[in-house]
């Protein structure tokens, strides 16, 4: 009995046995440089250059409708017409008071020509033959008058035609048949081919960036393949007050017959930068009293260690890293927040170099 006590003693003396360290799993990746060009794209849609409401330059009622939304139109093509009864009837009271006004200019040329022969041979006053010739041109300033008064009403009548003032589709009708317009109301909308660009919206932490850059690239969704040259042609003035993004558009100069309005396109700005510089992942990052640190993995060892960083700019989801890190080094780059210093990791992948090209930002 006192043996099996003085056993159970010696046991209870013994040195308990330590937990082993715990190895946490962690996410890595290899660093390498990226090269000296940053891409940023951001998607938008085709849209004309230049898209015309086009109105009647005189009000009336529409009598006709000659184009159908989507219907490709040419210069000079009719596209709705007014009731031209009123124009017209407009126009032959003008026609009539230029015949009046010739037939008087007429009169007052023949009476000015016999009273001219007559002062010639004295049977007449000077001031005789000066009231006929002031008479005359009284004659001929009504008659230029009548005749502009006629010319303008013909261009009246004449504008009861809606005519496409360039080649271009039609978009939209903003009236239709036995509607009464008034003058300059818009009736028909035609967007024009010759020149299409891309709208699309740049963040307010990017335009400034990226409002110098001619490196612009454009390709559609349906052909991703193709690239279009671009052109930077305006960026507004102040942010859209929904989506707190500029509007902007991009030139495509010769667009091709197949690029259609209201593809999805995507715009892409390359810009050059100074030196290669290292990128990190946002999730890589850990503050630390103030300090923005990295967790280096030490492969030999299995364990990893917090090396502090200085950070440049950040592009999209990555940061660049200044000061602190090497190409080759392999980071962790997701849980951070629960490591510690020497602390056993197991990898959850294979390490591979960070891809080489540069980090591509896509906006919507």
């Amino acid at each position: 009995m006192l043996a099996a006590v003085s056993v159970l003693g010696l046991a209870g003396c013994g040195k308990k046995t330590e937990p082993a360290p715990e190895v946490r799993p962690v996410r890595l990746m290899q660093l390498s440089q990226h090269g000296g060009k940053t891409n940023f794209e951001f998607s938008g849609d085709v849209r004309p250059r230049v898209e015309s409401r086009l109105g009647f330059r005189v009000g009336g009622k529409i009598a006709a409708r000659l184009v159908d939304v989507g219907a490709v139109v040419r210069k000079g093509q009719p596209l709705a017409r007014l009731d031209p009864t009123d124009l017209s009837l407009a126009e032959a009271g003008s026609r009539a008071q230029y015949e009046a006004a010739r037939t008087d200019r007429d009169l007052a040329a023949a009476d000015l020509k016999r009273y001219n022969d007559l002062f010639a041979k004295g049977f007449i006053s000077a001031a005789e033959q000066n009231r006929r010739k002031a008479t005359y041109e009284a004659a001929e300033s009504r008659l230029r008058q009548a005749e502009a008064g006629l010319r303008s009403q013909s261009n009246q009548t004449a504008y009861a035609v809606l005519n496409a003032d360039a080649d271009g589709v039609v978009t939209a009708i903003d009236a239709e048949v036995g509607q009464v317009v008034t003058p300059g109301q818009p009736v028909v909308r035609v967007a024009q081919t010759a020149e299409k660009e891309v709208a699309i919206g740049l963040p307010e932490d990017q335009v400034d960036q990226l409002r110098g850059i001619t490196d612009v690239s454009i390709h559609t969704w349906a052909e991703p393949q193709r690239s279009l040259p671009g052109r930077v042609r305006e960026i507004a003035a102040a942010a859209d007050p929904v989506t707190r993004t500029y509007a902007t558009r991009v030139t495509i100069p010769n667009p091709p017959e197949d690029l259609k309005l209201g593809m999805t396109a995507v715009v892409t700005f390359v810009r050059s930068g100074a030196t290669p510089a290292i990128r990190v992942p946002l999730t890589a990052l850990l503050q630390e009293q103030g300090r923005n640190q990295v967790w280096v993995y030490d492969a030999a060892a299995g364990t990893v260690k917090p090396v502090p960083v200085t950070l440049g700019e950040a592009i999209g989801n990555e940061v660049e890293v200044r000061q602190g890190l090497a190409p080759g080094q392999t980071i962790v780059t997701a849980g951070v927040h629960l490591l510690r210093p020497g602390q056993k990791v197991r990898p959850l992948q294979t390490v591979a170099p960070a891809s080489a090209p540069a980090a591509t930002p896509r906006q919507g």
